[in-house]
C-alpha cells in the first residue's frame, strides 16, 4: 500500500510541475510583448534626443528580462524535480532541491542579462536611430543581429526525427545543453543507450539525462515566434512570385 501511495504522490507532483510550466507561459509572452512596446517607445525617445528617458527604459527592460529568466529557471527546476522525484522514508527538503536544480540550470545558461537577446534587440533598435549601418560599441563588423527566437533555439531540427522544431508534437529542451528534441524519440534513444548517452547533436559534449528534458515556459513561446516568422517569410515569397507573374 505504501508503494502505491508513493507512486501516486510522484505522479501527482510530476503533473503539477508540468502544469506549473504551462501556466507561466502567458507571463513570459506578456513580458516579451511589453519589452517590444518599450523598445518602440525608446526609439521615439531617442529620435527626440531624450537620452535620460531612454536609459530609464533600458534599465526597466533589464529588470523585466531578469524577472522572465528567473521564472524560466524556477519553472524548469520544478519540472526537473517532478521528473525525478520519488518519495522516501525521509522528508524531502524541497527548498534545497529547488536551489540545486536552479543552480544547475543557470550553469548552462548565459547569466549576463545584458547579452540576453531581448536586451540586445532593445539596444540595437536605439543605436540604429543615429548610427544606422554601424556596429554597436564593443561589437565587430561581422556580428550578426539575431532575433530572440534564433538565439534561444540552438537547433532548428530534432537530430533524431529530422523534423523541424516547429513541427514537433511534444518538444522538450535539455537543461544541460539547451538543445531541443521530440520527447518520445529522445526518450527512446536514451533508453536504447542504457540511460547514459551524449546529446545526439554533432559536437555537443553534454551527457543527456532524461530527468532534465523539460518544456520550459519559454520553449513554446520561442517555437510559436519561429512559426510566425516562417509564415511571414513564406507569405513574402508567395507575394513576390505573384508579382513576377
Amino acid at each position: 500500500m505504501a508503494s502505491s501511495s508513493h507512486g501516486g504522490a510522484s505522479g501527482r507532483i510530476k503533473n503539477l510541475a508540468a502544469t506549473f510550466g504551462s501556466d507561466i507561459q502567458p507571463f513570459i509572452l506578456d513580458i516579451r510583448t511589453t519589452v517590444g512596446v518599450m523598445k518602440n517607445i525608446a526609439v521615439q525617445l531617442e529620435k527626440d534626443n531624450l537620452t535620460d528617458k531612454v536609459k530609464e527604459m533600458e534599465d526597466a527592460v533589464v529588470e523585466l528580462v531578469e524577472l522572465s529568466e528567473h521564472s524560466v529557471h524556477f519553472s524548469s527546476a520544478v519540472q526537473a524535480f517532478g521528473n525525478r522525484y520519488q518519495p522516501g522514508e525521509q522528508s524531502t527538503d524541497f527548498h534545497k532541491v529547488f536551489e540545486d536544480e536552479i543552480l544547475q540550470y543557470k550553469a548552462n545558461r548565459n547569466s549576463d542579462v545584458q547579452k540576453h537577446p531581448l536586451v540586445r534587440q532593445f539596444k540595437e533598435a536605439v543605436w540604429k536611430v543615429h548610427h544606422e549601418g554601424q556596429p554597436m560599441p564593443g561589437e565587430e563588423e561581422e556580428d550578426i543581429v539575431m532575433t530572440s527566437t534564433q538565439s534561444n533555439i540552438l537547433n532548428f531540427k530534432c537530430p533524431l526525427s529530422g523534423k523541424p522544431i516547429t513541427e514537433l508534437q511534444e518538444p522538450v529542451r535539455s537543461m544541460q545543453c539547451r538543445h531541443i528534441y521530440e520527447k518520445q524519440v529522445i526518450m527512446q534513444y536514451i533508453q536504447s543507450k542504457n540511460n547514459c548517452t551524449r546529446c545526439p547533436i554533432p559536437g555537443c559534449p553534454k551527457v543527456l539525462d532524461a530527468n532534465v528534458l523539460v518544456q520550459d515556459p519559454s520553449l513554446a513561446v520561442d517555437i510559436d515566434e519561429m512559426r510566425k516568422m516562417n509564415n511571414k517569410e513564406t507569405n513574402v515569397e508567395d507575394f513576390t512570385m505573384l508579382d513576377e507573374d
